[in-house]
């Protein structure tokens, strides 16, 4: 019999639970403040450390301001973009409209401002490593315009914060700034056990054996490693982790890192 994935291993095996760590609670205040303010922000750190996971939902559970919510718009762009591509993608996604390929950078960043005049919002830019300096300038002009009423959270990994602290122009301007960082290998243990039911007995030696040699504190890691884990413990007819399965799962999984 087959195995039917109903959900990505990214996302970790059913049953695994939203933690609600320091950092982030910390993001939470972060993307708040700046939708509320309508001020810049930045929340970076390398890659699988649950960045985007974290805003996305604290996105969805944007209080009220005032009598309505606040609108969010969110995107990312391809690798290294044009400032026209940039203008050209973001006004679609705010419009809803495929502009005029004709249309120049000017044009576009022209109807970029009437757009982001209409009413207050909030523009999470994620990937925002992938953004060049200029780009990112093309976001301050639209911010710092006298009729553009939106905040600006940059949601980036590796270089996203080296770009924006090298210019005194965009750095000065980031108000809310937060580090991703991974989780301290004392503090393993216990959030693996909130984590899932199947870690709720296992010891600190065995969690922090697999943090060691293989997840690092990274949560995608650790996603990954739990939906493969989940899915042999099943096969066997175990509700808990052991030995075996981790290092089958290691196994299926090319070997550990250590």
């Amino acid at each position: 019999m087959v195995d039917v994935v109903t959900r990505p291993p990214g996302a970790g095996p059913a049953g695994a639970r939203t933690i609600s760590t320091t950092q982030v609670q910390l993001a939470r205040h972060v993307v708040n403040d700046i939708a509320v303010h309508q001020a810049v922000g930045v929340i970076y750190g390398m890659a699988g450390l649950g960045k985007t996971f974290a805003v996305r939902t604290t996105v969805a559970a944007l209080p009220p301001v005032g009598k309505r919510k606040v609108p969010v718009c969110a995107i990312s762009f391809p690798s290294r973009p044009t400032m026209r591509l940039v203008a050209d993608l973001l006004l679609q996604e705010l419009s809803g409209h495929q502009p005029s390929r004709n249309n120049n950078r000017f044009t576009l960043t022209g109807a970029l401002v009437k757009e982001l005049a209409r009413q207050p919002r909030l523009l999470v830019v994620d990937e925002a490593q992938r953004l060049s300096e200029e780009c990112i300038d093309l976001l301050r002009y639209l911010h710092d315009h006298d009729e553009t009423r939106f905040g600006l959270l940059y949601v980036g990994g590796n270089g996203c914060w080296e770009v924006l602290k090298s210019q005194p122009m965009l750095r000065s301007r980031i108000w809310r700034r937060q580090e991703f960082t991974a989780l301290p290998p004392d503090e393993v243990p216990t959030v693996m056990r909130g984590y899932h039911p199947m870690y709720a007995d296992a010891d600190d030696d065995l969690l922090s054996y697999v943090d060691e040699r293989f997840a690092h504190g990274i949560w995608r890691n650790w996603a990954l490693f739990s939906s493969t884990a989940a899915l042999l413990a099943q096969r066997t007819g175990r509700t808990r982790i052991d030995m075996e399965i981790v290092n089958n799962t290691f196994a299926l999984h090319g070997g550990d890192d250590g």
